[in-house]
């Protein structure tokens, strides 16, 4: 029987031969492929003919899959990549090694659902595009709708799903000084979609971090929280959207995906893959982030 890690492996010998016109057999002919990060607005995709007529030829790189890290999930339908690729834009003739997050779901041997994040910062670099990205933010604009009431919470608040919860919704209720105890004494936090982020090893590094929130009057509620429980019990992975302000900026909405590690009802580590070209964006500050790259 075919897995999802058969059809990763797969997509992923495909991308490195560059033999564009066969990735789209790997999909059902209903799937959906969704880019929520993909500037300057989210992405969605029905249907293999769909992605057959935009993305035939492929892309003018040549990269290769590194560092991939698979998380089998609850749900055998679904499994989520953590991979670098790296590779070089022929157009420009510049490398690149970029993040990704695949969640992957395959049934009957073909992928029915996939949302891809992607560091789309580095990549436009790359491309030597930046310029073309800051320009097209001032036309685009992401639907806003209002946010559904919060859940009731079933989940044990130490278990990896509740400490989870607890991050995500601490951040909503600006509990700028309580989140830090959720991560333990010793912490390995990165953010691998921004240049230059310091990783943050105690609490007390949380401690400074999260004073960015009450500095910038961040606002925030949380939308379309899924979390992904992992055959690993101390992992869980989750995807969600939060919609506000910060510091005075018109409102916006990021999507994010948030990988933890759960120890005794504490985060021993965490890579955070949030939208930090949307929040650039909404407070005016693409040009500080692009001289990051």
């Amino acid at each position: 029987m075919t897995t999802p890690r058969d059809v990763f492996d797969e997509l992923s010998e495909l991308v490195t031969a560059r033999r564009w016109d066969e990735l789209f057999e790997l999909y059902a002919e209903d799937a959906v492929v969704e880019n929520p990060q993909r500037p300057p607005v989210p992405s969605r995709f029905e249907g293999r003919e769909t992605l057959r007529k935009i993305f035939s030829g492929g892309f003018n790189v040549r990269m290769e899959r590194a560092d991939v890290l698979i998380h089998r999930t609850t749900d055998p339908e679904v499994i989520i990549a953590e991979y670098r690729n790296v590779g070089e834009v022929l157009d420009t003739g510049k490398s690149f090694d970029i993040a990704n997050v695949q969640v992957l779901r395959v049934r009957d041997g073909l992928i029915a659902h996939s949302r891809d994040y992607h560091d789309y910062l580095r990549l436009t670099a790359a491309r030597d595009g930046l310029e073309e990205l800051e320009k097209s933010f001032e036309t685009a604009e992401r639907e806003l709708t209002p946010v559904p009431p919060r859940p009731a919470s079933t989940a044990d608040p130490k278990s990896p799903r509740g400490v989870f919860e607890r991050l995500v919704y601490g951040v909503a209720d600006g509990d700028w000084a309580g989140l830090p105890d959720l991560y333990a004494e010793k912490t390995h936090v990165t953010h691998p979609f921004l240049p230059g982020a310091k990783t943050l090893e105690t609490r007390e590094d949380l401690r400074e971090h999260f004073t960015f929130g009450a500095k910038h009057d961040v606002r925030f509620q949380v939308r379309d929280l899924v979390i992904h429980e992992t055959l690993d019990p101390e992992v869980v992975i989750g995807e969600f959207d939060y919609q506000g302000t910060a510091g005075g900026s018109p409102e916006f909405r990021v999507s994010n995906i948030f990988v933890l590690r759960v120890r005794d009802g504490l985060i021993v580590e965490s890579r955070d893959y949030a939208d930090h070209i949307a929040v650039a964006a909404a407070g005016g500050r693409l040009k500080e982030l692009f001289a990051l790259v």
